[in-house]
This record gives structure tokens, C-alpha cells and sequence, in this order.
């Protein structure tokens, strides 16, 4: 097919466009940052142009839309828009902000981030930032079902079919709903997909598909992954440099994306068969428009573009050679590109007689002026577009910034929410990226889920900058096993720390406390309606509940035995569905010598509270609950952080309850494994083996020969069957220090080779396949 050209840029917004509809060949939505909602109309057809009017107008970002089309009451069809006001503005298509919307939908408590036509217009359905997903009735216009399950932010939904929806979340997993099973008014997911990363887009794939995929997804790891309904993944589509923002499918069974890399990309199959690339910083948006296969993009310039295959609805000659000069003028964030050595960059020669082995590969050329400008191939060009000049960036030339009386390489403003200020994240090349980025989520009490995401962001961004200092001493390196220098293409043994053996314990702490404590108090009162006052809270018990949030949230230890007492009683005596908050509130208090000490009189200490807590009094015929299990776990790895804790687990029938509550979790053993694919419950599990290897490691003898060796066969588990970057890591420093303890030649240690290798070649992350050479070396 031919390549898709500009066919018109549509500029009116004073912000970035965060999303576009293109439901008919002379209809364009918009909405945009800088607080509207734009409908553009077709005026003229070759070369096409659109006239902008503004729908409606608001206080807050807009980040989603959807159009439902014409009916016999509203002949112009309903442009439904959401943001960061939380609701939901659904009004005519012809309409203009003094206009009344035909209605407003509340119900949301932040950020609405998605929105979607169910097939057969009868309902619509919204995703937020409230962590949940909402059916809408179009006439009644009333909340039908909330769509629960996700833990943290919905980025996107789609409906599949009149009764299938599918979600996609920031806790890195896509939730497949029945809307035939709504439950008095909530939607339970009917299976979930767990997956490497964040995901931010869905799209249905067109049947006949190479693949047999039904649906694809799109990641922060710049990856598209094809699935099956039933969960199964049958394939994945390399190409984008950093986040995919947006999915779409064209009639040609083709798929769009678009993504931070400033670029849209068109995949026939497998293959990435045209990369447009932007003259913005992001392309925060890509919709097709199924009456004519052309596609419109929002990004971060303001500007929305559309392109097209027809030669007749090409935009004209002046339109077309100024989008090409523009994308040719972009400066392009030397960090962006990595590190380069410019003495050994080709000239501009090499544009005329070197092609190109594979559509959107990048080519950095040195400039007769000595600037570095970046190359990309065309496969329907045959031919090289300048795509921009690289620039340098703070760090890299040795400018320093303040920072709260500080001076610093780096000083990012980092959004975490939308429509809130941006924070501040100060980083020193000296420093390792995960220590920093560990101190930015205690600081700004973030969510643990970020660390990952940070600590990538400040990697990505410091990529090619130099240090003018020291690294210091490599023992301050952080947990995760990279040191902060190390850039791809240098000798890794002489660049990065080593991480073996790992000598710090790590904790799970982070913690939202308003919800917990919410949870709790909304249980008591439904136990105290039911009369069960043996069980519920009386107000002493509730005042010793708001000293324990108190000392939680000024980071405080809980220092008496009877706020600890009444954490256990909840965990303990509660029914098994209610225990999940206090389960969570009994990891927060974990870290407390007080809590390591506390005995109970029927149950013993924290480890057999907590797994007790999390695996007695499971309905007859039902599994446990993963996120209780999980939960135990990061209480057990919570423990570690004082020395009464740690002597706690040192004490042989501690250490064999909690390896034996790994082997149940794991499956080892005969029971069918809890949660084998929930990547918080195998974080939580790996931390407690790490914690166990860093304590054989500090402290020889410590940790009993039988329970070192039962966590090496967990170990291998682990290795043998997952495939989370977070998971392996922790799992392979976990294996390598406790090697380093047994030594290369003990039999357990050497069975660990084979899994170690497999699990290198499974994973793409640098750092998982740098710990696994390493834990390989110490083989050797």
C-alpha cells in the first residue's frame, strides 16, 4: 500500500491535544490541556480544510472523548467528553459552550482517562484515575455498573462486543469484563491478563489477522502485544523507542500507534511499514476514521495532523514541504539518543550510499558544522528523512541546577497526575537512579508501583551525559543491581557496580493510608449494624486505630503491644473477606521492633499471624485471596528491617513457617500455586528470599542449611516460570548472594545454572541479563 501522507494540520488549540475522534470524513474531535473541546468541520475536500468551533469549555484539562452518531433525537450525533474535573460533559455535536450540556455524568472521583461507545450505541463506558471503569445508560444516562478489580489507574477500555469490556491499568494488568454478570450494580473481571508493564492503550484487531489475535495493548516499554481472549499472547510488535500512548486499527486490518517517541507507526503484520514522525515532543493520540482509512493524531505541539493514502486528499505542496522542514528543524534531547561518540559518527555521505536495513531506523550523521543531525529510513521513500538536530541537555554540559539550596546535574518536573503540578525530582549522575528514585516516591509519598517508571525515566534522560565527579563508593549502590553510569555499549564489567551479594534489606512500606483506615472503619460499621459487637470496634479500639494512622503518617514505630493487639485481632477474627485492610495495615507496622516482639497467646508471633491471617478461614470451595497473600508476604519481608525481626526469623521454626508459606504460594509441594502470574505477589515473595539471602550473607549461620536450600528450589520456581523484569531481578540477586553463601560447588548451587541461563535469554531488560552473567561467573 502506499505510504500515508500529510493531508492537513489543524491548529487552534494553545495546548497540548490529548485526544482525537475522527468518527466521519468531514468530522474531527479534539480535546485538549488547554481546556476545551474542538469540533472541526470540513469546508473543503482537495486539498481538505477544516473550520474549528469550540464545543465546550472548561476550569480542567480534557483528556478523552467519544461520538455517539446520529439518532432520531439527536440528529448531529452527542460529542461526550472527560478530564481532570472528573466529569463527564455529553452534549450536541453542534453545540457551543453558552449551549446546556444535554447531561453531566458524576460519579468519578478523579481523572477521566478513557471514554468509549459500547457496540449497538446503547451505552457508553468511561475509565479513571479512581481506579475504576463505568457503564453508562445513553437515554437515562445513569451509572449501570462500576467495573472493579484494578488497583491502581484505568488508562484505557474497549468494548470488545455489546457484553465484553476490556481494561487496561497502571498496576500492569488488562481486566476481560461480562456485563452479564453485573452483581448489584458492580462488574467482578471474568479473567485478567498480567503483563511486564504499565499498559496505557487497547485496540481490537481486525479478524484475519496473521496472528488470530483478537485484541492488541501497548506499554510503557514501547511494546504492542497481541492476545487472544482467552489470555493467551500470540505476538508482540517492536519498533516504538519509549511509551505507546495510543492504538487504533485501519480497515486494512492494519494497526496505528503512536507514542513519546514523537512518532506514529503503521504495522502490517509483524512489521512496522511507515514511521511518521512528529515535529513535537509527544503524539499523544491516533484515531481512524473507518469511512475512508485516513488517521488524525493530537500531540503535544497543539496541532492535530490527519494523513492519507489518497493522492486526491493530499494536503498542498507549501502544506507538505513545511511539515517535512519542521520535523527536519526539531531539536532532538541528546538524552533521548543515547550516548555518542561523534568522532566516529559517518558524514553526510553516508545518507547517499548506505540504505537503511528496516523501517524507522535511526541514523546519527555529523554535520560538515560539526552538529549531529538524527536519520530516519523510509522503506516506501527508499530513502533517508532528516528527522532533527541533536541537542545537548542540562547534564550533559556541565551546567549545574539548584535545587532547594542544593545544586544538582538534573532537575525534572515529573507528572504524576493529571492536572496537578508537576514535582520536582533533582538527580546527580553520581547517584544510582533507583536510590533516587526510591527518596522521590518516600518524599512525595508515591505509590511503590512507581519505582520502576521513575527509575527508567531518569536512566532514559541522563543517557550520554558525563559525570564530573567521583561515583563514590560502589557500596552505595542501590538494591536493583545497576550503577548509575552505565550506559549500553560500554564494557559492563568495568562500568557498573557489582550486585553480588547484595547487602541491604529491602522493605515493601509505601503505603496509602487514607483508604486503609477508610476500608477498616466502613467493615466496623457494618459489624456494628450487624450487632456483632464481639467483633467490631468500640470507640477506645478506634481511638487506638487513629494513634497507630497518626504515627504511621509522621513515620513513626508503633511502640505498645496493644495497638499491635488490635491490628492482629482484625486480621485474626475478622471474616476471611474483610481481612485484606488489616492485613495491609499489619505489613505498615511490620517494620516496628514492637510488632517482632508481640506474641500472641493462641497464635504465636507476626510470622504465623500473618499467615494464618492470609491463608485460614478461606470459603469452602474458594482459593485464597492473592492480594491477602500478598500482604502476608510483605509483612514477612517487612520484618527484616529491625533486629528484633531479624532475630525473629533466625529462630528455626520461623524461618521454616515462612518458607513453607512461600512454597504453598509457589505452588511447591502439590497445591495449585495463589496468584502464579500477580506480579505484586511475586515481588513481595522474592523480597522475603533476598531478605533470608542478605541475612545468611551478614550474618553466617543465621539461616539454617535446610531453609537455604528450600529457597534455592524456590528460587528456581521462580526462574523456571516468570518472565517480570522486577520479579527475575530480585529473584537472580537472591539466587547470586545466597551462591555466594553455600559456595559454586554445593550440588543446589549448581542445579541453579541451567534456570539462571533460561531466564537470561526469556528477558530484554539490560540490568536482569547483567545480574544473570554475573550469578553465572560466580558458577564458573
Amino acid at each position: 500500500m502506499p505510504d500515508f501522507k500529510l493531508s492537513a494540520q489543524l491548529a487552534a488549540h494553545d495546548a497540548d491535544v490529548r485526544h482525537v475522534c475522527f468518527p466521519r470524513p468531514d468530522l474531527v474531535l479534539s480535546a485538549a490541556r488547554d481546556c476545551t473541546v474542538r469540533a472541526w468541520k470540513r469546508t473543503t475536500t482537495s486539498p481538505p480544510a477544516f473550520e474549528p468551533t469550540v464545543v465546550t469549555q472548561g476550569s480542567e484539562f480534557y483528556n478523552s472523548l467519544t461520538y455517539l452518531p446520529p439518532s432520531p433525537d439527536y440528529p448531529d450525533g452527542l460529542v461526550i467528553s472527560g478530564g481532570a474535573d472528573t466529569i463527564i460533559d455529553v452534549r450536541k455535536a453542534n453545540s457551543t459552550p453558552s449551549d446546556n450540556a444535554v447531561r453531566l455524568l458524576i460519579g468519578h472521583a478523579r481523572n477521566v482517562c478513557a471514554l468509549a461507545t459500547v457496540p449497538g450505541g446503547e451505552y457508553i463506558v468511561s475509565a479513571s484515575w479512581d481506579k475504576t471503569a463505568r457503564i453508562w445508560s445513553v437515554g437515562k444516562w445513569e451509572t449501570e455498573a462500576i467495573l472493579v478489580g484494578n488497583e491502581e489507574a484505568v488508562w484505557d477500555v474497549l468494548p470488545f462486543d455489546e457484553t465484553t469490556i476490556i481494561t487496561a491499568s497502571a498496576d500492569k494488568n488488562i481486566r476481560i469484563y461480562d456485563l452479564r454478570t453485573i452483581t448489584a450494580g458492580q462488574l467482578e473481571p471474568r479473567s485478567t491478563i498480567y503483563t511486564p508493564d504499565v499498559v496505557r492503550a487497547l485496540c481490537q484487531v481486525s479478524r484475519g489477522h496473521h496472528s488470530g489475535a483478537d485484541f492488541a495493548s501497548a506499554s510503557n516499554d514501547g511494546v504492542i502485544r497481541l492476545w487472544k481472549l482467552s489470555g493467551q499472547q500470540v505476538g508482540e510488535l517492536h519498533g516504538h523507542e519509549s511509551f505507546i500512548y495510543s492504538l487504533a486499527t485501519l480497515p486494512s486490518g492494519e494497526l496505528v500507534s503512536s507514542g513519546e517517541d514523537r512518532t506514529v507507526r503503521i504495522w502490517e503484520g509483524s512489521e512496522c511499514v511507515q514511521t511518521i514522525t512528529h515535529p513535537a515532543i509527544s503524539v499523544w493520540t491516533v484515531s481512524v476514521c473507518p469511512g475512508n482509512g485516513d488517521i488524525a493524531t493530537g500531540a503535544s505541539d497543539g496541532v492535530v495532523r490527519i494523513f492519507s493514502r489518497s493522492p486526491e486528499r493530499l494536503a498542498s505542496t507549501d502544506t507538505l514541504a513545511h511539515f517535512d522542514e519542521s520535523v527536519k528543524s526539531s531539536s532532538i534531547p541528546r538524552q533521548q539518543v543515547g550516548a555518542i561518540n561523534k568522532e566516529k559518527l559517518p558524514g553526510p555521505d553516508f545518507l547517499k550510499n548506505k540504505s537503511g536495513t528496516k523501517e524507522g531506523q535511526v541514523q546519527m550523521i555529523r554535520e560538515e558544522d560539526g552538529s549531529v543531525t538524527a536519520h530516519q529510513w523510509s522503506i516506501g521513500q527508499q530513502q533517508w528523512i532528516n528527522i532533527g538536530t541533536v541537542v545537548d541537555a542540562v547534564g550533559s554540559s556541565g551546567r549545574k541546577v539548584e535545587y532547594n539550596g542544593e545544586t544538582f546535574d538534573y532537575v525534572f518536573d515529573v507528572a504524576i497526575e493529571e492536572g496537578q503540578p508537576s514535582l520536582k525530582l533533582p538527580y546527580n549522575l553520581s547517584e544510582n537512579p533507583y536510590a533516587r528514585a526510591q527518596k522521590f516516591i518516600d518524599d512525595n509519598e508515591l505509590s511503590q508501583n512507581f519505582l520502576d517508571q521513575i527509575a527508567q525515566f531518569i536512566v532514559t534522560n541522563t543517557q550520554g551525559a558525563t559525570i564530573g565527579q567521583s561515583s563514590g563508593d560502589s557500596a552505595s549502590a542501590g538494591p536493583y543491581g545497576t550503577e548509575s553510569r552505565y550506559q549500553p555499549g560500554d564494557d559492563a564489567d568495568n562500568s557498573r557496580s557489582k550486585a553480588l551479594p547484595h547487602r541491604e534489606y529491602l522493605d515493601i512500606t509505601a503505603a496509602k493510608y487514607e483508604p486503609i483506615f477508610k476500608k477498616i472503619l466502613s467493615i466496623n460499621s457494618t459489624l456494628v449494624a450487624a450487632g456483632r459487637k464481639d467483633y467490631s470496634l468500640n470507640p477506645p479500639a478506634q481511638e487506638v486505630l487513629a494513634v497507630i494512622r497518626r504515627r504511621l503518617e509522621a513515620h513513626q514505630p508503633i511502640i505498645d503491644d496493644g495497638s499491635v493487639d488490635l491490628v492482629v485481632k482484625m486480621c485474626t477474627q475478622w471474616e476471611y473477606p474483610d481481612r485484606l485492610a488489616p492485613l495491609d495495615l499489619l505489613r505498615c507496622i511490620a517494620t516496628s521492633p514492637t510488632t517482632a516482639k508481640f506474641k500472641s497467646a493462641d497464635l504465636g508471633g507476626p510470622v504465623q499471624i500473618a499467615v494464618f491471617s492470609a491463608l485460614d478461614g478461606v470459603p469452602a470451595g474458594g482459593q485464597p485471596n492473592e492480594n491477602c497473600v500478598m500482604m502476608a508476604a510483605r509483612t514477612l519481608a517487612n520484618l527484616f528491617k529491625s533486629t528484633e525481626g531479624r532475630k525473629l526469623v533466625t529462630q528455626p521454626s520461623e524461618a521454616l513457617r515462612a518458607v513453607s508459606f512461600i512454597d504453598r504460594t509457589l505452588g511447591i509441594g502439590g497445591q495449585p500455586a495463589i496468584g502464579p502470574f500477580n506480579r505484586n505477589l511475586l515481588v513481595a515473595v522474592t523480597t522475603i528470599i533476598v531478605n533470608f539471602a542478605v541475612l545468611a550473607s551478614r550474618e553466617p549461620g543465621s539461616v539454617p542449611p535446610n531453609v537455604q536450600i528450600r529457597l534455592l528450589t524456590a528460587l528456581a520456581r521462580i526462574l523456571q516460570k516468570q518472565t517480570d523484569g522486577e520479579v527475575m531481578f530480585r529473584a537472580l540477586v537472591a539466587a547470586g548472594t545466597l551462591i555466594t553463601v553455600i559456595g559454586k560447588t554445593a550440588p543446589e548451587a549448581r542445579s541453579l545454572s541451567s534456570c539462571i541461563a533460561s531466564s537470561r535469554d526469556r528477558v530484554t531488560e539490560s540490568r536482569v541479563k547483567e545480574v544473570a552473567d554475573e550469578c553465572l561467573s560466580l558458577l564458573r
